[in-house]
């Protein structure tokens, strides 16, 4: 209704309403995005996109469904090219209701004979008598449940070959029945034809044309002419025969390597999709049995071990190749097969080279001078009900994040008891020191039964200690507010904020435990496997091989 309202008041403002042609809903949110005032639902581009003749082969439940689909994507009016009305005046009262029901702002009906075939198309040109298109123009205006919905007449005589004089004479008699404007058409390849009539006609009504076949016409003359709407009838649907044709050509001779800048990028596909919008939907209502969850991955650092330095002199340990997809990218498929599309990745180092379709790029300037907790928290600034956090290099696989997400306390570690087994002594290790030992060798299941952490960081000696952190945590809603804020309270609290910013993660873990907080350990001994060296590299490359699989 607010669209059909928005056109009646653009025309009797006197506005001059500019609207082009579609065949669906995609080719309609383009002509919204480039400025125009309303879609034209073109029979002629609806029949075509069904490869079939403009000649009322499709049912009126097949323009209804297309024009429905329009009108659904945008916010711009919809103007329903409706052929004959599809049938008699019983049709075109049911044809009526159905159309304004589908938020249609107008209906254009043509006075040739049912079945019509397209204007432009030589020979059979058959014009309905007066007297029974008045009745249909009648008989749509008393269909119609509000005021601003309207009914356009198309007038045909030009097209038919039968003068000026006809064409002025339906015109008039069109409007006396309650027309909302007339559609005068031509198929003449000069706009003289049109200028005549728009001559003679005096600027009686509402006045519509479509310069497909003299397009000199300029817009500035159409308006001193009197009319009011210019339809750009099927340019939307030739444009894209034309383009698809060649690229398809193309590819069927050199493949897909040489067109990427004749297509649209696959950010732009989504873009119109609205995939953006439905992500948004999806954080704020999907729901599971543990709430929303967002992954952080904090991948700005610029630190790492020597043996990997060829390979990542141009890229971060994030883009690290593994068996041809990089390390970060196998860890978002992870993530999103456990149920997790919400991932924010903090980017610094070589932070452009990060490049991964479905995530939240955070960029962190400050990453040479800051540690990783202002890292991670830079991604938590709209925290789920549950936030995993999940270092850059390491892998692991789904079955780990959903027990986790599974445990209920606010700050859990995820802990690994086998590192004394799997570690070379020459390894820097964040270890942890539980307030239970592990259950090393003892029979038992999994059940949510929390083990305190102690103590954590690279200082604790190994014979001291349990478990190594894995690089993976989960934090409650609570528990992440209670990180960040402690963390600021910190900054502020202390003369030495500089140094507090550029403290690491578990360091900052062993600060909230010291202040009395809880942090739960999860333990694992398998699931997960790190990248420090170019010895796990390998060993890792090996693991996921299809060989190897």
């Amino acid at each position: 209704m607010q669209r059909s309202r928005s056109l009646r008041q653009a025309l009797r403002d006197k506005e001059f309403v500019r609207i082009v042609g579609a065949h669906n809903a995609l080719t309609a949110k383009l002509v919204e995005r480039n400025g125009f005032g309303g879609v034209w639902a073109s029979g002629l581009e609806i029949a075509t996109s069904h490869a079939v003749p403009d000649a009322n082969i499709l049912t009126m439940r097949d323009h209804l469904d297309a024009s429905g689909e329009m009108a659904n994507s945008i916010s711009i009016p919809v103007v329903a090219d409706c052929d004959t009305g599809f049938g008699n005046s019983n049709n075109v009262i049911h044809m009526v209701r159905k159309f304004e029901a589908a938020g249609i702002s107008a209906v254009c009906i043509e006075d040739k004979r049912f079945p019509k075939v397209n204007s432009f198309i030589a020979g059979r040109q058959e014009l309905a008598p007066i007297a029974e298109f008045v009745g249909k123009i009648m008989a749509a205006k008393n269909a119609q449940q509000t005021d601003d919905f309207m009914v356009f007449a198309r007038v045909e005589a030009l097209i038919a070959g039968w003068g000026m004089d006809e064409a002025l004479k339906r015109a008039n008699a069109y409007l006396e029945a309650g027309a909302d404007g007339i559609f005068i058409h031509s198929k003449s390849k000069t706009p003289d034809e049109i200028v005549g009539f728009c001559e003679k006609w005096q600027k009686r009504g509402v006045l519509l044309i479509c310069p497909t076949t003299y397009p000199a016409l300029a817009e500035d003359d159409m308006q001193m002419l009197g009319v009011n709407i210019v339809i750009y009838a099927n340019h939307g649907i030739r444009a894209a025969i034309k383009a698809v044709n060649q690229v398809l050509a193309e590819v069927g001779k050199n493949g897909i390597r040489s067109i990427d800048s004749k297509i649209a990028s696959m950010s732009e596909v989504f873009e119109l999709q609205g995939m953006h919008l439905m992500k948004k939907h999806e954080e704020k209502y999907l729901r599971s049995e543990i709430g929303s969850v967002k992954a952080i991955i904090p991948a700005a650092g610029s630190k790492f071990d020597d043996s990997l330095r060829e390979l990542l002199e141009d890229r971060p340990l994030a883009m690290l190749d593994i068996v041809g997809k990089s390390l970060i990218q196998r860890n978002v498929e992870t993530l999103n097969s456990a149920g997790i599309r919400d991932v924010n990745v903090i980017v610094g180092y070589k932070g452009n080279e990060v490049k991964i379709e479905g995530v939240k790029i955070v960029e962190n300037p400050d990453y040479n001078t800051k540690g990783l907790m202002c890292s991670i928290l830079r991604g938590a600034k709209e925290p789920a009900d549950r936030n995993i956090i999940v270092y850059s290099d390491i892998v692991f696989d789904q079955e780990l994040v959903r027990k986790l997400l599974r445990k209920e306390d606010d700050m859990i570690l995820v802990v690994d008891r086998t590192y004394k087994k799997t570690h070379f002594r020459n390894k820097e290790l964040e270890l942890v020191l539980t307030a239970r030992s592990p259950l090393d060798s003892v029979r038992t299941i999994d059940v949510n039964q929390s083990n305190k952490v102690l103590r954590i960081g690279k200082e604790l000696p190994e014979s001291d200690a349990h478990y190594e952190f894995t690089g993976i945590a989960c934090f409650s809603k609570k528990g992440l507010g209670i990180l960040w804020k402690e963390f600021e309270n910190a900054k502020r609290g202390s003369s030495t904020a500089k140094d507090l910013e550029s403290v690491s993660f578990v360091e900052f873990i062993q600060y909230m435990i010291d202040r009395g907080y809880c942090v739960s350990a999860h333990e694992v001994a398998e699931g997960w496997m790190e990248v420090h060296n170019s010895e796990d590299y390998k060993k890792l490359c090996s693991i996921l091989s299809p060989e190897h699989i």
